[in-house]
């Protein structure tokens, strides 16, 4: 069972957004309806099909340990009053991706 202090953060995370192509092969980008970003790499779902569509994205958090310490860091400091953008932006192994629309809304 999850701890309750953790803000749902776990190794599995699910993102919707609009998917777009990198200059890396088999890395796309995810932007996020949250304004978070994430670098995603797939082995097994086909990212490329999905590039200007808006997109679930369901896979695992690389190295998910430091990056909720990342994001717990930047929580406090917003908590404290630091005005900065807590857009979130990470990496995630994705393991399976669903089409929510034939285009991004942006």
């Amino acid at each position: 069972m999850a701890d309750d202090n953790d803000k749902g953060k776990s190794d599995t995370r699910t993102v919707t957004g609009c998917l777009q192509q990198t200059s890396h092969n088999n890395q796309f980008l995810l932007k996020a309806n949250d304004g978070s970003s994430w670098t995603v790499s797939s082995d097994t779902a086909s990212l490329a099909e999905h590039v200007g569509h808006t997109v679930t994205v369901t896979g695992v958090v690389t190295n998910s340990k430091m990056h909720n310490m990342k994001e717990d860091t930047k929580d406090m400091a917003h908590d404290t009053g630091v005005k900065k953008s807590n857009n979130e932006h990470g990496r995630l192994k994705a393991t399976d991706v669903q089409m929510v629309s034939s285009s991004c809304s942006q």
